[in-house]
């Protein structure tokens, strides 16, 4: 807690500083100004008898003297930034009561009014110096006086009217001092409280903006023209296309907002992604002083529907869990039995072939039940940051080591890294389910096993992105809501847990998994990781 308040401490007596070479600034100007004045007015009819009556070759000299003097010191001022010591503030106030004090004395004493010019530079001294010094200031200009007039009592060219006019003018000059004194301790102390809690408020709103900004909900406000305001990265990744201007999408989400702006009580809404999901767009309104804004908060559907479904999943995995346990011993037996019996010379073809058909099934519900048995004790995801090019290379020997001898993996990588954060070990398990189903779905289309793994960086959702590709004819619409359910299938061979397990491991990881068609309209599942930013 302290570092902070020494930052905001050291800014605002930068801030000061600042204003007190503004101050000196025009200080230095005032006083060339005040100089060629007081000259101009003794060498014009103006002043004839009112300055320099006295003593004028004294007042001439003074004034040439002050105003050289006031010259050099506004040019040593803009030379070095106006940057200065209070040694060096100091002589000049010294400078300006002696100069006054000469003036004064040429002038015949205080009723020429040029006293009143101390009042100026002690109120500068006092702003620029501390208490004491201020207070120093008006006391020597205050004992200058009186005994200026006091040497002119006694000198026979002053009376007792003018110690009584010295003495007011010194208490006017303590009066004015004390009183600036206290008004800019107070402004000092006001300036520091609205600028911590200025920087206060700036660190709470840096603070809204980092939350808003990492939520996983998107959040997006949009003002009474439907312009965005503010879109977080979520909104970003699951609108896409919607927030382009002049697309479809985008007319689409407009209709939306104006529809929830004429019936606030309409609730949420359903929108088709970009994905071929469903977002759910839910509002509030935002008053404001030139027209209301409208808070569109986004989440993915299929997200909010998987959880209610992991939530009956989680009791009823148990429950599979134990059931799967006490189904694969006696199913052992079965598979045990059958290979034994074909073992045996006196079987008949009918018989072999129905013992195969055992065999066959068995080592299908026994792969049901290692999947089952996996989402029972699934262990938690490590995330860790890795370049996913480095990774595929390393993968995609260990996967031809298991795979058909004729499959084919096209690889295609960005020049520059794209790097993701994943849990490598369950990103091989993804990855070697879809590969598998291309190579499957690429044969049956065309007789050739073949795969093609694109990895790129999406900027428009800010995200590392991993496309399998294969030849198949792809999925059929009326299946693409189903295929990541548990247990669907719409091969025969099939357990219909690969996919919902590769979605489920995405989702540990952060990451989405869905079908869709690229660019080249092939069939495609596209893994969109999280950004490397987000903390687990």
């Amino acid at each position: 807690m302290r570092t902070p308040t020494l930052t905001s401490a050291a800014t605002t007596a930068d801030e000061q500083s600042l204003q007190h070479h503004e101050l000196l600034r025009i200080y230095a100007l005032y006083r060339v100004a005040m100089a060629l004045i007081l000259l101009g007015i003794f060498v014009s009819d103006i002043g004839k008898g009112a300055v320099g009556n006295s003593a004028p070759g004294l007042y001439l000299q003074t004034t040439i003297a002050y105003a050289a003097l006031n010259f050099g010191w506004l040019v040593h001022l803009r030379h070095v930034g106006y940057h200065t010591n209070t040694g060096q503030v100091g002589l000049i106030l010294g400078c300006d009561i002696f100069a006054f004090l000469l003036l004064i004395h040429a002038s015949g004493g205080l009723n020429s009014g040029l006293g009143y010019l101390l009042l100026i530079s002690c109120s500068v001294g006092s702003m620029l110096l501390d208490r004491r010094m201020g207070a120093f200031f008006a006391a020597v200009a205050s004992i200058a006086v009186i005994g200026q007039q006091l040497y002119g009592l006694l000198a026979g060219h002053a009376d007792t009217q003018d110690i009584v006019s010295a003495g007011s003018l010194g208490i006017l000059l303590f009066a004015t001092v004390s009183a600036l004194q206290y008004l800019s301790a107070r402004i000092r102390t006001a300036t520091l409280r609205a600028d911590q809690q200025s920087r206060q408020a700036a660190h709470l709103q840096r603070l809204a903006q980092q939350i808003v900004e990492r939520m996983r909900t998107g959040v997006l406000v949009m003002d009474s023209a439907n312009k965005p305001e503010l879109i977080n990265r979520a909104a970003r990744q699951l609108l896409g296309e919607q927030l382009q201007p002049g697309g479809g999408r985008q007319a689409a989400l407009h209709q939306i907002v104006r529809e929830w702006r004429r019936d606030p009580a309409h609730g949420s809404t359903l929108l088709n992604a970009e994905s071929g999901g469903e977002l759910r767009l839910s509002f509030a309104n935002l008053r404001r002083d030139r027209g209301d804004s409208t808070l569109v908060f986004v989440e993915d559907n299929r997200k909010l529907t998987q959880a209610a479904q992991k939530l009956k999943l989680a009791s009823l995995g148990h429950l599979t869990g134990s059931i799967a346990h006490e189904v694969r011993n006696p199913l052992g037996a079965i598979s045990h039995a059958a290979q034994l019996l074909s073992e045996s010379k006196s079987l008949s073809p009918e018989d072999r072939h129905l013992t195969e058909i055992i065999c066959r099934h068995s080592q299908r519900v026994n792969q049901i039940v290692e999947n089952v048995m996996q989402l029972s004790r699934r262990r938690a995801s490590v995330p860790l940051l890795n370049d996913l090019g480095q990774w595929l290379e390393q993968f995609i020997p260990d996967f031809h080591a298991g795979a058909p001898r004729d499959a084919q993996i096209r690889l295609r990588l960005p020049p520059s890294p794209v790097t993701a954060r994943f849990d490598p070990q369950q990103l091989a398990q993804i990855v070697t389910n879809l590969c598998n189903n291309a190579l499957h779905h690429s044969h049956i289309a065309t007789g050739r096993r073949e795969v093609e793994i694109t990895v790129y960086h999406n900027r428009e959702r800010d995200c590392a992105v991993l496309d399998v590709m294969d030849s198949g004819r792809g999925v059929l619409p009326e299946h693409r809501d189903s295929i990541f359910e548990p247990f669907f299938t719409t091969g025969q061979g099939g357990s219909g847990l690969g996919l919902y397990i590769a979605r489920e491991l995405c989702e540990a990881n952060q990451a989405n998994l869905y079908y869709c068609r690229n660019d080249e309209n092939k069939s495609c599942f596209r893994v969109e990781f999280a950004h490397t930013n987000r903390v687990f």
